[in-house]
């Protein structure tokens, strides 16, 4: 009984890790869309380093939640 405690525990661990470890990420890459959108918009010109800036803050937020599924996954599986 537990065993099965805890295993029940890691997975709802695993779960919240994961949940709020990408919450931000997803929060941050969508203000960070929706702005350099507006920004093309005001500035066409501007597009090529707009995008490169753009591309290189989302790898940065992406590999913040791929810190977190790694958590989740030793959460779950040590």
């Amino acid at each position: 009984m537990t065993g099965d405690i805890a295993e029940a525990m890691k997975s709802i661990g695993a779960g919240v890790a994961i949940g709020l470890g990408s919450l931000g990420p997803a929060l941050g890459i969508g203000m960070l869309a929706s702005k350099a959108m507006e920004s093309l918009g005001r500035n066409p010109e501007a597009a090529g380093p707009i995008q490169q800036n753009m591309i290189l803050a989302i790898a940065f937020a992406e590999a913040i939640a791929i810190y977190a599924l790694v958590v989740a996954i030793i959460i779950k599986f040590v």
